[in-house]
């Protein structure tokens, strides 16, 4: 396997690789990445659809890209994963998938249309005081100090950042800051998380820093990513003649170590209650999601909290027991275990049946949601909320079956531990009228009020994850398996707990990534994998980053000592008259 960029590899359909034909493929995990892996076996491998075989724990595919509507509670989506143009394997894959609705094109054409004719711009990030955006909303309020510590994590490398926490590497100044609400609140950090990830994420979107504020450069599904995007792979994958099994549980793989050969023998499995084993040999390749943000997750309704869950999940079990076959399989209790209470673990979907609330929604976000366009373009946060509570409310309708008086809206809160504002209780203590009725006070509905819609107007379901921001948890290297471990005959980590290199988790792109990496790898596909997307090693974007660090700021008007850190005067005099004189002038630094 190798990595490259361009259109040459990206055009180029790879010969069909030797004796695949006597191979098959089992895939445990009905997530993007198990699906994603699927389709690169065929497409890529030129693997027949009728050897996949996908097991799944549930009764449906997605994983963590879920939404549905739960007749016995109403709609429900967990969460939603935001996107952007230069996920670069997420956007190969999807080129190949037929759309649904439009004959002739593809996924990733319809996206693209939705995305050109509707651009995501936010009007208000952060508000506070009952619905007030914050007066320096759209700047970043960095000072010198905590602009050298962001430099400072970004050209540390990652074998010195290993179980280090954010809050160990930015002082109180950096915290203060609106780019650290604008981040946490966009990617779900805390300030517990790991300081890798968090450098990891500094490297890879260099380019958004300039659009933190307003979001521009994110990209949305016409409706929910169940509907938009599983929906249409799994049609594919079915059309191609792949066996899905849901409701089987594989507990374990028997792994047979010889040296540093590592080869999967058997596959242990519960379908529909019924223990079974799948004997495997060396041409019988295996791709498990190890893990899961979503696993063990509870419902609520609107009388009723979600309930606490007390069992570690299946998921955790299975990469549990193949940990304990060999060192290389990672180190799942670093990131299923001792999560701190003060993260987020609540989210809610409400459901508004009428429009009382939609001129307190459009004050703020300058937008109707019922216009057809996409409202809030990711989180509006709440400054002031004990919870940091945030909502988000994507093109309407989210869901095709929705009527059309309905508006859902997604919250969550990302601070567990703390008493709300309006709703005396904990998040996780409260129901759906309650976590409607805090979203409802703090975007300005008059407290007479709030009640009132909450409980006859609304449908809210909240939803315990106790492992949602697992992905962060500080972590060494090895904690998670390679895609591909040294010495894997057969078996491969696909998902947000495998490794690879520069990318990062909480991403569409690094489930898609992982399964890409492990069929080219198994199969030796002659074709590159697109590599990451290297704008820390872009000058251009560097540069750019400067300026709006800095509060869109040229050199002259930044303040020593941190101008002269950066650049001694000495190198303006020199590069005057040069083309670099011009970058830098494009980049509104001089």
């Amino acid at each position: 396997m190798y990595y490259t960029n361009g259109n040459y590899n990206a055009y180029m359909k790879p010969q069909k690789p030797k004796n695949i034909d006597g191979k098959s493929a089992y895939i445990v995990g009905a997530g993007l990445a198990g699906l994603a892996a699927a389709v690169f076996l065929i497409r890529d491998g030129q693997m027949e659809g009728k050897r996949i075989t996908i097991f799944e724990e549930l009764p449906v595919s997605g994983g963590s890209m879920d939404a549905i509507l739960k007749p016995e509670r109403g709609y429900v989506m967990r969460g939603g994963r935001e996107m952007e143009e230069h996920f670069e394997t997420l956007w190969d894959l999807f080129r190949s998938i037929p759309a649904q609705e439009t004959p002739g094109a593809s996924i990733l054409d319809e996206y693209a249309w939705e995305n050109q004719n509707d651009p995501s711009f936010s009007y208000a990030r952060i508000i506070e005081n009952k619905g007030q955006r914050v007066s320096d909303d759209g700047q970043l309020t960095l000072s010198q100090k905590a602009i050298r510590e962001i430099l400072n994590l970004a050209l540390t490398e990652e074998k010195d950042l290993q179980d280090k926490k954010i809050n160990e590497v930015f002082t109180e100044e950096f915290f203060k800051s609106n780019f650290w609400l604008y981040w946490a609140t966009m990617f779900a950090f805390e300030p517990w998380a790991s300081a890798m990830e968090m450098r990891r994420y500094l490297l890879r979107f260099v380019h958004h820093i300039a659009t933190l504020s307003n979001m521009s450069a994110l990209r949305f599904t016409k409706y929910n990513q169940y509907d938009s995007l599983i929906l249409p792979l799994e049609t594919f994958l079915k059309e191609q003649g792949v066996t899905f099994q849901y409701n089987s549980k594989v507990s374990n793989v028997i792994i047979e170590n010889f040296g540093n050969k590592k080869t999967a023998k058997k596959i242990l499995l519960i379908e529909n209650d019924t223990e079974k084993t799948i004997e495997l040999t060396e041409n019988d390749l295996v791709f498990v999601t190890n893990g899961s943000i979503t696993e063990s997750s509870t419902y609520g309704t609107n009388t009723e909290p979600a309930p606490v869950p007390t069992e570690i999940g299946r998921s955790w079990q299975l990469w549990k027991n193949l940990a304990a076959q060999n060192n290389d399989f990672g180190r799942p209790e670093k990131f299923c275990e001792n999560i701190p209470e003060a993260n987020w673990v609540i989210s809610g979907t409400i459901t508004l049946t009428d429009d009382k609330v939609i001129p307190y929604i459009e004050k703020i976000s300058k937008k109707n949601p019922h216009s057809g366009s996409i409202v809030t373009s990711g989180p509006v946060t709440i400054k002031d909320s004990n919870w940091l509570y945030g909502y988000s409310i994507s093109r309407q309708p989210v869901f095709k079956t929705q009527k059309p008086n309905e508006t859902i809206v997604w919250v969550y809160g990302l601070f567990s531990d703390k008493i709300g504002n309006y709703i005396t209780k904990k998040i996780t203590e409260c129901n759906g009228i309650e976590l409607c009725a805090e979203w409802l006070y703090h975007i300005g509905v008059p407290e007479k009020d709030i009640m009132d819609i909450a409980t006859n107007y609304a449908n809210t379901v909240p939803c315990y994850m106790p492992y949602i921001t697992s992905y962060f948890c500080p972590r060494a290297l090895g904690d998670r398996p390679l895609v591909v471990p040294e010495g894997s005959v057969n078996l491969a980590f696909i998902g947000n707990f495998a490794e690879t290199e520069k990318d990062t988790v909480f991403t569409t792109e690094y489930s898609v990534r992982t399964a890409m990496e492990a069929v080219y790898q198994f199969l030796d596909i002659q074709r590159g994998v697109p590599e990451v997307f290297a704008s820390s090693f872009d000058v251009r974007k560097l540069l750019n980053t400067l300026y709006y660090l800095n509060d869109q700021k040229s050199l002259d008007e930044i303040k020593k000592p941190l101008r002269d850190s950066i650049l001694e005067k000495y190198v303006i005099r020199k590069i005057k008259g040069t083309y670099i004189e011009e970058i830098f002038k494009d980049e509104k630094l001089i």
